[in-house]
């Protein structure tokens, strides 16, 4: 008996980046204060399929930070809701930070939450774009007012491994 295919409601949306990736990462040294000094750092990233297909694990690497450093972003669809929630963790915190929740529409990934910068509560932004089968942008931007203002502080440029 043929299986028919998972319906097209946006649980597919993240099949793109499955797989191995060469990361490069522009950091924002300081926020809030105008800077325009990025600090710049290699890593790896992999994303694998979990809940068959519902979500999706990244083991992410780098030797930046002080050497060995892990981070885990973990996603999840709802198909209720139609919404992605994406989680992130490192080999520092052992903790999930709060999501960002948010889908793709016309190729561009936007996904919003609420987090802390330090002690500051900001609202988060993050962006998947300039997707194609070997290269995607992702970019995270804070607010400290709601949202009327952003300043990026993270750029990362993937660039697919064979």
């Amino acid at each position: 008996m043929p299986t028919s295919a998972p319906p097209n409601d946006g649980r597919r949306d993240f099949d793109f980046y499955l797989g191995r990736w060469q990361v490069r990462n522009r950091r924002l040294k300081e926020r809030f204060v105008g800077s325009d000094d990025w600090e710049e750092y290699a890593a790896t990233d992999e994303s694998k399929p979990i809940l068959g297909g519902l979500g999706s694990i990244d083991d992410y690497r780098t030797d930046h930070f002080g050497g060995d450093f892990r981070g885990m972003a973990i996603r999840f669809f709802n198909p209720q809701t139609r919404l992605w929630s994406a989680y992130w963790s490192t080999n520092r915190s052992g903790t999930l930070d709060p999501p960002v929740v948010g889908g793709f529409k016309d190729g561009i990934g936007t996904f919003f939450g609420y987090d802390k910068d330090g002690d500051r509560p900001v609202y988060v932004r993050c962006l998947w774009s300039e997707i194609t089968a070997a290269h995607v942008k992702w970019e995270q931007a804070f607010s400290i007012d709601q949202g009327k203002t952003w300043e990026t502080n993270l750029v990362m440029d993937m660039t697919r491994l064979a």
